[in-house]
């Protein structure tokens, strides 16, 4: 038989789940509400994103059904990043739907293509693929600080939203330089 996973599931992990208080019995339910430190990488690199560490506030049921055990609930968190607009900081709620089937040992395994379906090892489940899957698809891919947001000057860089509105920046065309600085000099001759 060949086995898809290489290493075993840590137990310690807090995204490691142990069924074994729900059985196998189809119909049998457990409730699950923690709070668990969030894995590296949760987000959009450089842009949004959970801080590693930060709080996954997880509210769960884990359901026993005749493939395996379905996990279901919400997960809340906070984001953090930068507005894509003047990169001011960004943090907000966000509130994720989470649905997953982890299909027992032995079960589905012969049809079902690589990555289609979640498995089962022995009485543990692994939530972390999934949540980062739910979670990464929820991230908003343009933050905004708010939605009004003017952004940046593209002469000087300071928010627009800082700046009176009759805020200007006087643009020569290169080519008159020279026009200019002839202009400059002969004024200050006078």
């Amino acid at each position: 038989m060949d086995r898809k996973h290489t290493q075993r599931l840590d137990p310690r992990k807090p995204l490691v789940l142990d069924t074994r208080e729900l059985g196998r019995r189809p119909g049998s339910m457990r409730a699950l509400q923690t709070v668990v430190p969030a894995p590296a990488g949760l987000g959009i690199v450089d842009l949004i994103g959970v801080p590693t560490g930060g709080d996954l506030d997880l509210d769960l049921r884990l359901e026993s059904v005749m493939e395996g055990v379905l996990v279901s609930g919400e997960v809340t968190t906070t984001v953090t990043g930068e507005c894509s607009r003047c990169l001011d900081p960004v943090s907000e709620l966000l509130h994720v739907r989470l649905q997953e089937l982890y299909a027992y040992e032995g079960k589905g395994e012969d049809g079902d293509e690589e990555g289609e379906e979640s498995h089962m090892e022995g009485d543990f489940l692994d939530l972390e693929p999934a949540l980062r899957d739910a979670v990464v698809l929820a991230l908003p891919l343009t933050p905004l600080c708010s939605e009004d947001c003017s952004g940046l000057c593209v002469d000087c860089g300071e928010r627009l939203d800082d700046l009176p509105e009759d805020h200007t920046h006087e643009a020569t065309d290169p080519r008159w330089s020279a026009l200019q600085s002839l202009s400059n000099h002969l004024t200050e001759e006078k």
